[in-house]
C-alpha cells in the first residue's frame, strides 16, 4: 500500500494490524510517484495527488485506489475503469465538518464578522456599520442533497431556518418530510433564497453551473457558499456581481485554480474566504481514515 499524502494515523495502523505493507510518503511529488506507482497494489490519496491517466497507467499492479475524502476529481475515473482498478472513498467522513463549516460562513456573513474582526485590527470601531441580520427565518437553499447537504439542511432546521432543495437525482422522502423542505428547479430555488449553499461534484455538466445568467436571478441581498468544488462557481462574474452590489454576499472555500492566494475576491468586504478546509477537522480526518481503511480490509476479504 501506498499512501501519498497526510492522513491520521490510524489508517496505516489498521492496514498494518491487518497484514498489509504499508508506505507512507506524504510528500511524494509526481515524478517520484511515476516511478514508484508501479511497485503497489493499493494507492491512498487524499486532494494533494493528482491521479492522472498517465500515472495509473503506469499502475500496473493496482487494484484499489482510496481517497481519504469525498470528492474523486483528482483521480482519472475512465483511467482506473479501463485498468480494472477499484475507486473507494469516504464520503461519509466529512458531511458533519463541512455543514458546520457552512453555518459558521452564512453567520459570520449575516453578522458581519470577518469585516468587523479586521477592523478592529486596523483600530476602527465601526458598531454603527454593524448591522446584520438573522439566520431565523430566512430561506436556504440547498444545491445538492447528498450526505452534507442533507447535514446542513437538519442543522439549519435547527436554527429555524426554511430549506429550499434542488438536486437532479431523487430526493429522501423522509429527509424532506422531517425539516419541511421544498423540492423545486434551480432557477426557483436561486430567486427564492436569502443563502444557496452548493454541495455538488465538479462535473463538466455543474462546470460553472453558477455563471452570469444565475447570478442575475439571485436576490441582490442574497449570499451563496461554495465548499464543494471551484470551478461550480464562475469567479469573474461572481466578482462583478458583488463588486455592483448585485449580490449581497458570498463565502468561498474552495477555488478554480489553488492554492489561490492573491486572489482579487480579496479586495472585497463581502466576502469570506477560506483555504478548502472543510474537511479540516480532526473529528473528520480520523473518521475518514478510519473508514478508508475498513472498506480496503473489507474488499481484500471478499466482504464488499
Amino acid at each position: 500500500v501506498l499512501i501519498c499524502d497526510k492522513v491520521d494515523s490510524i489508517l496505516g495502523r489498521i492496514l498494518t494490524e491487518n497484514g498489509l505493507k504499508v508506505t507512507y510518503e506524504p510528500e511524494i511529488t509526481p515524478a517520484q510517484l511515476s516511478e514508484e506507482i508501479a511497485r503497489f497494489d493499493i494507492v491512498i490519496v487524499r486532494s494533494r495527488t493528482k491521479l492522472t491517466k498517465d500515472l495509473i497507467g503506469r499502475a500496473s499492479r493496482c487494484k484499489i485506489i482510496a481517497r481519504v475524502g469525498v470528492g474523486l476529481d483528482n483521480v482519472d475515473l475512465d483511467a482506473a475503469k479501463a485498468g480494472e482498478i477499484r475507486v473507494i472513498n469516504a464520503a461519509e467522513g466529512a458531511m458533519t465538518a463541512v455543514a458546520e463549516l457552512v453555518l459558521g460562513l452564512m453567520l459570520g456573513l449575516a453578522r458581519q464578522v470577518p469585516r468587523m474582526d479586521r477592523a478592529m485590527r486596523n483600530g476602527q470601531w465601526l458598531k454603527k456599520q454593524a448591522a446584520g441580520s438573522e439566520l431565523k427565518g430566512k430561506y436556504l437553499g440547498i444545491v445538492g442533497l447528498g450526505n452534507i447537504g442533507k447535514r446542513l439542511g437538519r442543522l439549519a432546521r435547527g436554527l429555524n431556518m426554511n430549506i429550499i432543495g434542488y438536486d437532479v437525482v431523487p430526493v429522501d422522502k423522509e429527509f424532506s418530510r422531517d425539516v419541511g423542505m421544498l423540492k423545486t428547479d434551480l432557477d426557483t430555488l436561486l430567486q427564492s433564497s436569502d443563502y444557496i449553499s452548493l454541495h455538488v461534484p465538479l462535473l463538466k455538466s455543474t462546470y460553472h453551473m453558477i455563471n452570469e445568467e444565475k447570478l442575475s436571478l439571485m436576490k441582490p441581498t442574497a449570499k451563496i457558499i461554495n465548499t464543494s468544488r471551484g470551478g461550480i462557481v464562475d469567479e469573474d462574474a461572481l466578482y462583478g456581481a458583488l463588486k455592483d452590489g448585485r449580490l449581497g454576499g458570498a463565502a468561498l472555500d474552495v477555488f478554480e485554480s489553488e492554492p489561490a492566494t492573491g486572489h482579487r475576491l480579496t479586495e472585497l468586504d463581502n466576502v469570506i474566504l477560506t483555504p478548502h478546509m472543510g474537511a479540516q477537522t480532526v473529528e473528520a480526518q480520523t473518521l475518514a481514515a478510519n473508514i478508508v481503511a475498513e472498506k480496503i480490509i473489507q474488499i481484500l476479504r471478499g466482504v464488499i
